[in-house]
């Protein structure tokens, strides 16, 4: 791979994860302001458990589904220069997509109470009966989410990732704003009043994107023709993806289902850890693993120029993202209460909030490592146009979480004398082994197929020894400040000499990518 086509790779990266970030950080104030006025409420978690079932249909037709069969196909068409041909299998795609979401939003409303009685069995009385009214709003506005993944999968092949990745954040200013303006109602009502909000931002994420993407399309031709040679190419990919999506998707469902039957505050508590949790999965797993897939789905030659190809850049990629994820890890275990105190701790949301939160986000640690190495190795499997692989390793992990997670959040409290509500740590812990149980089986089954691929062992002990002896300082730290200063400047007194002392001690052991984080910093100075 040349050194044009790595930087342009890098270039892309963090353009994804830019846009990201400033999404996340957008989710973040939206989580902080919801905490702030729902705290870890019945109505909170009625609300959060209603987000998670049209949630469900957005992750089935959205962004990782279409990435996975819809980008692979049209940069391609792209990359042998028929563009004619990637306009009209994009207008198909829509049109498609667009006819699907409809149909599937409308038997949504009309089933909501079923999905309630089937994710959060647990709820009852007026819980249950607000969950009900704050699904049937929100359904309409994921499924203009779907047609806004439609737009990332375009903007992507055309090597416009900055937009498609921010673009969220206007939902998040909406939803922001609405509880601003309404706060001052009841819990009910605003909850209501956020739902309607929450569907307002989500057809303004759509619009946003629209003209970039008829300008890259040069018109749009929207058609129904699904037996189209590249059309069908899209469906055969989609369905064991969709599929694959699915069955992860039920892993989170399981989890909400166990949740619910756990004390309250357990569901809301879930989210929350979730939140933060995604963070470094999005800003540095998801950020890597989409830009490279257009450039994997592009490689051309022999089978064996595609195998060194793919080899090359993948090997690259997971260094990229265990640089940055493994002192996110050590974060999450070892500071996560500055973490979470921070974002959540305001209003009705307590010190004892915040202990709960992390110790769920303490779970959720253990497999973060593996899920966002796993998303590359899952990419690589789309850009061989092979999506049934990552489907059989996802369901090998959807069985384990589900087993796992039964076990560690319900009979393990009891037997080993710990209070019931901890359960939803173990929910976290046991989703953690499962996700390194399907990286291991992706890897394994990859370096079958193009040669091996992989971690050193010496580039993984280097972060591992830096990002503990950093955690241990900024600790230490923390600890000094004591527990009566403001969240938000002891998480700056306490991360940012985590950050900078992890970020030192790997450019002292040798690590490239320490060193090209210092000289793109300097040299950015010097332009300033």
């Amino acid at each position: 791979m040349s050194d044009a086509r790595t930087a342009e790779s890098k270039r892309y990266a963090f353009l994804v994860a830019a846009g990201i970030f400033l999404s996340r950080i957008a989710g973040l104030i939206r989580d902080r302001v919801f905490a702030h006025y729902f705290g870890l409420s019945n109505v909170a978690d009625a609300f959060r458990a209603a987000l998670r079932i049209p949630n469900f249909l957005q992750n089935l037709f959205g962004e990782g589904v279409l990435s996975a069969s819809f980008i692979p196909v049209y940069a391609n068409l792209l990359a042998r220069g028929d563009k004619e041909e990637a306009r009209r299998t994009a207008g198909a795609v829509g049109a498609l997509l667009a006819l699907t979401a409809s149909v599937l939003v409308l038997i949504g409303v009309l089933a909501t109470p079923y999905l309630i009685d089937l994710v959060a069995p647990g709820f009852h009385g007026e819980t249950r009966v607000l969950a009900i009214r704050i699904v049937r709003i929100l359904f309409p506005g994921v499924g203009l989410l779907v047609l806004s993944a439609w737009c990332l999968g375009i903007l992507n092949s055309h090597g416009r990732f900055f937009l498609s990745y921010s673009a969220p954040v206007i939902w998040n200013a909406a939803m922001i704003a609405t509880m601003w303006g309404w706060g001052k109602n009841t819990q009910d009502r605003l909850a209501i009043i956020l739902a309607w909000g929450s569907v307002a931002g989500s057809a303004l994420q759509v619009a946003v994107q629209l003209p970039a993407v008829l300008r890259v399309l040069g018109g749009l031709r929207l058609s129904l023709a699904y037996q189209a040679k590249n059309v069908r190419t899209v469906i055969h990919n989609f369905g064991p993806v969709f599929v694959s999506r699915g069955v992860v998707q039920i892993s989170a469902y399981i989890d909400t289902w166990l949740a619910s039957w756990l004390p309250t505050s357990a569901v809301s508590a879930l989210a929350n850890a979730q939140t933060l949790y995604l963070l470094p999965v999005s800003l540095f797993g998801m950020s890597v693993s989409a830009a490279e897939l257009p450039q994997m789905s592009g490689a051309v030659g022999s089978e064996s120029d595609v195998a060194e190809t793919l080899r090359r850049r993948l090997n690259s990629g997971l260094r990229q993202i265990a640089f940055l994820v493994v002192p996110s890890a050590v974060a999450f275990l070892a500071l996560g209460d500055v973490i979470v105190a921070a974002i959540y701790r305001s209003g009705r949301f307590t010190q004892a909030d915040v202990i709960y939160v992390w110790g769920i986000l303490a779970g959720a640690a253990v497999g973060l490592l593996a899920s966002t190495l796993g998303r590359l190795y899952s990419s690589t499997y789309y850009a061989l146009l092979d999506t049934r692989t990552p489907l059989r390793c996802a369901v090998v992990r959807v069985i384990l979480t589900a087993l796992l997670g039964y076990l560690c959040s319900i009979p393990l409290p009891r037997a080993i004398g710990i209070d019931p509500r901890w359960g939803v740590a173990g929910l976290t812990i046991s989703a953690g082994m499962a996700s390194w149980v399907e990286f291991t089986l992706l890897r394994r089954a990859l370096n079958r197929r193009i040669g091996l691929t992989g971690l050193r062992a010496d580039f993984l002990a280097k972060v591992w020894v830096a990002a503990a002896g950093a955690a241990g300082v900024a600790w230490a730290i923390h600890h000094a400040l004591g527990p009566h200063h403001k969240p938000i400047p002891v998480a700056i007194l306490v991360l940012l000499p985590y950050g900078g002392l992890y970020f030192s001690a790997t450019w002292l052991m040798g690590i490239s990518e320490a060193r090209l984080f210092f000289e793109r910093a300097v040299s950015r100075m010097r332009r300033v």
